[in-house]
């Protein structure tokens, strides 16, 4: 089996993306699965099931995403294996520019959206920088100047990653991102594979549900700043 991973900031069209890039792969809808991850709500399986796309939707609650991520990926793909898919999409939750959803050696894509922010790229940490593939949406909306200045800043942070551009309603650009995903790797478990990059850390009395302010109410993982008194 297959197994895709999609990350990248809120709202940027992660879902949107996915659904055109399924329909054009032009499969058998029944061979393809979806797990979603997100933090308390989510709505996007309906989207999935609408397609007839098989879906599993976990929520991380008050958990870090990525600690939530990494503890269920595996249990995903054997889901994945158990019900005879050819190809697995996972969706990151998407939070913090600090995430890395991603596997050594598992075809890892980032979405970013072109709207964000020409700078947004140099803003944003291992989900960007460690991505195989950059799909880029709501480049329609803005001019060609601002599209390769976004590319550009992309690139800065990136240096191989292959970057397309895919609009999440016309569906323009999935087909060339197909053509890239076909030669994803097949797997038949993650046990003992490792991350591309640390999750972000934090283990501390608020992790724990602390919510006094106070440094004597602080233990554990903290990380202070200096300020200036000019």
């Amino acid at each position: 089996m297959k197994l895709i991973t999609f990350a990248g900031p809120p709202s940027s069209g992660k879902t949107s993306v996915i659904i055109k890039l399924i329909e054009a792969m032009a499969v058998d809808v029944s061979q393809i699965g979806v797990v979603k991850f997100d933090c308390l709500t989510s709505f996007d399986n309906l989207r999935y099931e609408e397609m007839g796309v098989r879906v599993e939707t976990g929520f991380s609650g008050k958990l870090c995403p990525d600690h939530f991520f990494v503890s269920n990926i595996e249990a995903a793909v054997e889901w994945g294996l158990k019900c005879g898919f050819n190809t697995l999409i996972s969706e990151s939750a998407g939070l913090c520019n600090r995430c890395s959803p991603y596997v050594q050696g598992i075809l890892a894509v980032c979405v970013i959206d072109n709207l964000s922010g020409v700078n947004t790229p140099r803003k944003i940490g291992p989900m960007l920088k460690m991505a195989d593939i950059v799909v880029v949406t709501k480049g329609d909306i803005v001019s060609q100047a601002e599209r390769e200045v976004f590319a550009f800043n992309i690139r800065q942070v990136n240096t191989s990653a292959r970057i397309i551009f895919v609009n999440g309603i016309t569906g323009q650009g999935a087909s060339l991102l197909a053509r890239h995903l076909q030669g994803a790797r097949e797997i038949n478990s993650l046990r003992d594979m490792k991350l591309r990059f640390t999750t972000p850390a934090a283990v501390c009395s608020y992790c724990t549900g602390e919510m006094r302010i106070g440094a004597e109410y602080q233990m554990g993982t903290m990380k202070r700043m200096e300020f200036k008194d000019r």
